[in-house]
């Protein structure tokens, strides 16, 4: 099973109601595309910033390795282990790029796939009051029981029931 984070769309001025097919699932976990296209995959998700400083910390790092003669073979492991970085932080780097966005995060689901996923959270969403979502007519909650207080007692702590027992 997969673990997918729901986020909503900033709404426009004067919107009363969500618009639910905008929401994005972020699978939580690895990204194969992102390790092995992270650029691209960054350009797909319109991931600005990330891409920005994936191209300034890559020109760094070709640089460096000219300037210290670093072997090519090293360079390809710093290379494979950034990607390898990027692949397992890309629901995180989704996430942020969203929330800087304005977008709100609803919650967490979970599904074997993102269809799946997407079917629990709406039939969840729809069925709460105050979702913005249609829902089921729910009846208030029953008022609450006065609470009701216990006798005063002697002052006692620990484990012997009145003052002065015996030890």
């Amino acid at each position: 099973m997969s673990i997918y984070t729901v986020h909503e769309p900033p709404s426009p001025a004067g919107a009363g109601v969500s618009e639910a097919e905008r929401f994005a699932f972020v699978r939580d976990g690895f990204s194969l595309w992102a390790f092995l296209l992270a650029p691209l995959w960054m350009l797909r998700h319109r991931m600005w910033l990330g891409f920005i400083c994936y191209v300034v910390v890559f020109a760094g790092l070709a640089v460096l390795s000219r300037v210290v003669g670093v072997s090519p073979a090293i360079v390809s492991l710093i290379g494979l282990l950034f990607g390898l970085l990027i692949g397992l932080e890309a629901g995180t780097l989704r996430r942020f790029t969203l929330n800087r966005r304005g977008w709100k995060n609803l919650g967490v689901v979970s599904g074997d796939d993102l269809e799946d996923a997407e079917r629990r959270f709406f039939d969840a969403w729809l069925r709460r009051p105050n979702s913005g979502g249609l829902h089921a007519a729910t009846p208030p909650p029953p008022p609450a029981m006065p609470m009701q207080r216990r006798p005063q007692g002697p002052d006692v702590i620990g484990l012997f029931p009145e003052p002065g027992a015996p030890r």
